[in-house]
């Protein structure tokens, strides 16, 4: 019996000690944190209208265009004999493409000095295109910090779409050759997408956040929206945020064309090729660039006497749930997307004055959307009092990059007071009717308020809504 006790004793002792671990009493709450305002206050661009934002803007409202015909050389197949690549070109039913300008003027982007020296050797062309564009904003902000504090309260949100298709091409090539010894060993650090912050990151000592996101074409869209909530809920006082594509390549080209995705019609006449809510468009034209934007709460930009071009009022996501590749024929996804951006900013659609449509120039994509807008909008799209244009009929489609680059055309449209016009819309779809109607031509207009769709394939959705700040 007394054995028993004592048993029964230790097994109440070690009950109560091993209850501790699981008091009845919770944690307090986490503290509320109340959304802190965010700002743009630097801009930079790598596109197939040139580099820089200055020339890129001035090319786009101008209403020049960027896309051209392709060439054997630009399918990036140095490694295969010329009779392959020759094959491989013929092969193809687009030989259309939005290709950076490359060269040493000032609108060129400089591959030699930026990608083919030794020090380059793990800097894949879409992180070369990153490098550029976080260059230009970062000087555009004035923020290059040299004290510990300031780097770690700066972060960089840069995704991609797809990386170096062409890398994972020559890769191929070698193995199916049995030389694989000749793989470089920088090719993993070459593809993996989230190296373009990394190496952002890197070059400027910046130790905040270091984040990728990888949503097809609203890929930097959402690089955007996460970095300002990254902001808004106190990780960091500034983000480097954007998106980067460098596609141009067989393989890349031949995916594309397999899918039935790119317009095949114009090879003769690449400037008419994309032609967002055209009656002849036929598909997209592929295009390569990066846009980066710094990013700022807004006290930490008032204080520094930072020049501030616009708020970031609202970030919307949404899911299709439908199709891998096709939008949802009612629009649900975009019409989502653009809601909760809309309540999240606390304005309402009849305040806004300007939207950039994803639109990319597909028959079945840019109709949904234009109905999607038509159905969110109603009174102000059918009364004309709304603006709204598509600009990849300037810059094609920029895939992984194009949330980015529109989101600062529509910031742009804010700061200028100009809305873009959409190149090659001679006929537009039947689905416009009256004042509900596309530009034709850039316009001069008070914009207070801006909206920038970017959807992808998987069904992904995102749209961004920023506002002036008076």
């Amino acid at each position: 019996m007394e054995v028993a006790r004592r048993n029964c004793c230790r097994l109440v002792s070690s009950n109560i000690q091993f209850s501790r671990f699981f008091s009845s009493c919770p944690f307090d709450p986490p503290p509320l944190i109340t959304p802190r305002r965010v700002v743009v206050t630097g801009l930079g661009m790598v596109t197939p209208l040139g580099c820089g934002v200055e020339t890129t803007w001035k090319r786009l409202i101008e209403g020049e265009c960027g896309i051209r015909a392709i060439t054997v050389e630009d399918l990036k197949m140095n490694g295969f004999d010329r009779e392959t690549q020759l094959h491989t070109f013929d092969q193809l039913t687009s030989k259309v493409a939005a290709i950076v300008p490359c060269g040493t003027n000032s609108h060129e982007f400089n591959e030699e000095l930026l990608l083919n020296t030794k020090d380059h050797r793990s800097i894949a062309r879409f992180i070369g295109y990153a490098l550029c564009a976080a260059d230009e904003a970062l000087r555009d902000a004035n923020w290059l910090p040299t004290n510990q504090d300031e780097k770690e309260q700066t972060g960089v949100s840069i995704g991609a779409g797809t990386g170096s298709i062409s890398d994972i091409l020559d890769a191929s090539r070698m193995i199916c050759e049995k030389h694989l010894r000749r793989l470089s060993p920088f090719f993993i650090p070459r593809i993996l997408i989230n190296m373009a912050s990394g190496h952002v990151s890197m070059k400027y000592g910046f130790q905040g956040p270091n984040h990728a996101a990888v949503t097809a074409c609203a890929t930097g869209a959402h690089s955007i929206g996460d970095a300002t909530r990254m902001i808004q809920f106190g990780d960091v006082d500034v983000m480097v945020a954007g998106g980067t594509e460098a596609s141009i390549d067989a393989l890349s080209i031949a995916g594309f064309c397999r899918s039935r995705a790119l317009t095949t019609k114009y090879n003769a006449s690449p400037e008419e090729a994309s032609r967002p809510f055209d009656c002849g468009r036929d598909g997209f034209v592929i295009g390569e660039g990066s846009g980066v934007l710094v990013l700022e709460e807004l006290e930490h930009a008032k204080k520094r006497g930072a020049k501030l071009y616009a708020e970031v009022r609202g970030y919307g996501m949404s899911g299709d749930a439908y199709h891998i590749t096709q939008p949802h024929g009612d629009g649900r996804g975009a019409i989502l997307a653009m809601t909760r951006a809309l309540k999240q900013s606390g304005l309402d659609p009849n305040q806004v004055d300007y939207i950039n449509a994803h639109a990319t120039s597909t028959p079945l994509g840019d109709a949904v959307e234009a109905k999607a807008i038509q159905s969110l909008f109603s009174s102000r799209a059918v009364s004309g009092s709304l603006a709204f244009s598509s600009t990849k009929g300037a810059i094609g489609h920029l895939l992984g990059a194009a949330g980015a680059v529109e989101a600062i055309f529509s910031i742009l449209a804010i700061h200028h007071g100009i809305a873009p016009l959409t190149l090659n819309l001679t006929k537009p779809d039947p689905v416009f009717n009256g004042n509900f109607m596309p530009l034709t031509a850039s316009k001069r207009m008070a914009i207070k308020a801006a909206l920038s769709n970017s959807f992808g394939f998987g069904g992904t959705n995102s749209s961004l809504l920023f506002a002036s700040i008076s």
